[in-house]
């Protein structure tokens, strides 16, 4: 029995509609003119100027971008030299633990390592004074959480990557930090670039770690959307949301163009490069199933 060809395309728009719907209803309700959020006023755009003047909103923002972007960075730094460790180094001492407290925040509950963290920096607190709840400790936490992303998506790169690449580097002369920064990097900055992206995503959206270490003056995004969320829903919230989704849209638009400019540019050189090698070699020609010497 033949089975129907419009049944995958049936299934993929159900899939997109259960997925998307949410974000659809809540950008058009970002513009209602009702206070009440579940009950349509008409179209506005008033939220989104009480938005710009919101500072406990954009207070938090700030802060929140400030902790993701370091923690991207940090969680990059420090998950690359892991994952190289582990990858390049088959046997030295704590080897097996460092894969063990690698892995184990991907599997512990978030709760408990923010409850583990502030046990900590509440005793660190009193005992020397520093540090106070704000900003150092929801990078430290959010690092911690994030580190272990960074070095899985890092590792699987450096798995996969030509190791006779680093070894002809070596062999021309090249000292192994030289041959880690100008061949090993550039070789695997596209998983950097991910790693990063989710390590800042991860943050961006943490709300459990974020609570546990936040202090007076010092909330994120996040806890602030909760926090008014518990109390009632707020158009604000709405607008918040919606700009969130604009940004995200944006971001993944500019990088799909880039990535498709990268793409063109690889296979005109590759081209370029093809002609070349016939014109040196003209011996060499291209077949059916690829390239053949005469």
């Amino acid at each position: 029995m033949k089975r129907s060809s419009a049944l995958p395309t049936v299934w993929m728009i159900l899939v997109y509609f259960f997925l998307y719907l949410p974000i659809v209803v809540l950008v058009i309700y970002s513009f209602n003119a009702s206070k009440m959020v579940t009950l349509w006023g008409g179209w506005t755009v008033e939220w989104y100027g009480a938005v710009l003047h919101d500072h406990q909103l954009i207070s938090a923002l700030t802060l929140s971008l400030k902790v993701a972007l370091s923690t991207a960075t940090a969680s990059v730094v420090l998950g690359t030299l892991a994952a190289f460790a582990l990858t390049r180094y088959r046997r030295f001492k704590g080897k097996s633990l460092l894969n063990f407290m690698i892995n184990i925040p991907l599997v512990m509950p978030t709760v408990v390592i923010a409850l583990a963290l502030l046990l900590f920096f509440v005793t660190v607190q009193k005992t020397i004074g520093f540090p106070q709840k704000g900003f150092l400790t929801i990078f430290i936490g959010h690092t911690v959480m994030a580190i272990s992303y960074a070095t899985v998506v890092v590792q699987s790169r450096l798995k996969e990557m030509d190791r006779s690449i680093e070894e002809a580097a070596m062999d021309l002369g090249a000292r192994p930090f030289q041959v880690f920064m100008l061949v090993t990097l550039p070789s695997i900055s596209q998983a950097l670039v991910s790693a990063w992206l989710l390590a800042f995503s991860l943050s961006i959206d943490e709300v459990v770690i974020s609570a546990f270490l936040s202090g007076p003056g010092a909330t994120t995004l996040p806890v602030v959307i909760f926090s008014r969320a518990r109390l009632g829903l707020n158009p604000t919230i709405n607008v918040v949301g919606a700009i969130t989704v604009y940004l995200v849209v944006i971001a993944v638009a500019i990088s799909s163009v880039l990535i498709a400019r990268r793409e063109r540019r690889r296979a005109l050189e590759s081209a370029a490069a093809y002609r070349q090698e016939i014109e040196f070699h003209p011996g060499v020609h291209a077949g059916d199933t690829g390239i053949v010497l005469s």
